[in-house]
């Protein structure tokens, strides 16, 4: 691929396809468009969902920040702390491993900085 070509990806999450343009000079460009920083703070869908006994949880963060990503019970008890920590801009993921709980609906929670978004998903064994 010559310098300066128009890449384009999309993926798509619960339904939603999203487009991602990246115009690239040189070496690999990843799906969540390279090494650009998204412009908003977003907590996706997790997939599989339902699940058993893995999923993966993908979140993106404009400008590194303070990230906490929480896994609760129905009753709204912490179950699961998956990412506690500074993490620089860009998009990440975290795989979930719930080999130990119970089959039912569990939520995932993202914190940071002024942002807190929470998700729903299954697990069912």
């Amino acid at each position: 691929m010559p310098d300066g070509s128009k890449f384009f990806v999309t993926d798509s999450y619960n339904g939603t396809t999203r487009v991602y343009k990246k115009v690239v000079s040189t070496g690999i460009v990843d799906q969540r468009g390279g090494s650009e920083a998204p412009e908003a703070y977003e907590l996706m869908q997790s997939y599989p969902n339902p699940f058993n006994p893995s999923t993966t949880i993908r979140y993106a963060v404009p400008i590194r920040s303070h990230v906490t990503l929480t896994v609760f019970n129905t009753l709204g008890q912490a179950v699961a702390g998956l990412v506690n920590g500074d993490i620089d801009a860009g998009y990440h993921e975290v795989k979930f491993n719930a080999v130990n709980l119970a089959s039912g609906v569990y939520y995932y929670r993202l914190t940071a900085g002024d942002f807190v978004q929470t998700r729903k998903f299954s697990l069912v064994k």
